[in-house]
């Protein structure tokens, strides 16, 4: 029990360092800019249809099943404020963190993993490169600019998937169920979860970026880093999830 305790004190302390390196590091030299642009492209174009294809489908399950429990008590009207408040507040957001971020902070685990394992990291060190700017700024930067846009494009995919749904499944009047959504349904929901979204970002990817340098053991603990890093970034997001929604409903309702 003891040594849990100090394996997971020294794992939030070690994450703490890093993220207040990556803090001290944040001016980037042009030079690396490109790298943040390679970066989007792996972490948002090759997530698209995770994220895309998760949102559609979620959005058409919570409407239906909304559908049948608010029919009982003659409320089928509302289906549409229901389900995209779900969706813009916490189903989007969160879906597409726990999705997209532990397919992208497993493959930064890999990555920086087998950078360590083959002391390619001790290498620029050694060079005098700052590593920090170098391999994990550009990955953060890129994050925090991804998950709010694939968090955006999830959120209308769901709306619009559980207003198709409607259609087709309980023969709702489409404009009547979007002036309803749109009566109840306010900035402020839809803002909410994309400024969760931005956080959601930089955890999986400090996570992600963490695991990959205190990669030891060579390649059987490379395979380990990465099956915790999808551990540690599913729960970081549900966890930090539930602060961000007391701290946004203290702030704004």
């Amino acid at each position: 029990m003891d040594t849990y305790l100090r394996s997971t004190a020294m794992w939030y302390g070690g994450l703490g360092l890093l993220t207040a390196q990556v803090f001290r590091s944040l001016a980037l030299p042009p030079k690396y800019f490109k790298l943040i642009v390679l970066e989007i492209e792996t972490m948002g174009v090759r997530s698209l249809a995770v994220a895309l294809t998760a949102s559609i489908f979620t959005g058409m399950v919570f409407a239906l099943q909304s559908a049948v429990n608010m029919a009982r008590f003659g409320a089928e009207n509302y289906v549409g404020p229901i389900s995209a408040l779900a969706i813009l507040r916490e189903l989007g957001p969160v879906l597409t963190a726990i999705l997209v971020g532990g397919k992208v902070a497993s493959g930064i685990t890999a990555e920086l993993g087998s950078m360590k394992v083959t002391e390619q990291i001790d290498a620029l060190r050694t060079l005098g490169v700052n590593f920090i700017k170098r391999l994990i700024v550009p990955r953060v930067l890129a994050a925090l600019l991804v998950f709010p846009l694939l968090t955006i494009m999830a959120d209308c995919l769901g709306v619009l998937g559980g207003m198709v749904i409607m259609y087709l499944e309980r023969g709702s009047d489409m404009f009547a169920y979007w002036n309803t959504t749109a009566y109840w349904v306010v900035p402020r929901d839809f803002l909410t979860g994309v400024g969760k979204s931005v956080f959601f970002g930089g955890i999986v990817t400090l996570i992600g970026c963490y695991n990959g340098l205190s990669t030891t053991g060579g390649t059987e603990g490379l395979g380990r880093a990465t099956t915790a890093t999808v551990v540690h970034c599913t729960m970081g997001v549900i966890i930090s999830d539930f602060f961000l929604t007391k701290l946004m409903l203290m702030l704004f309702w």
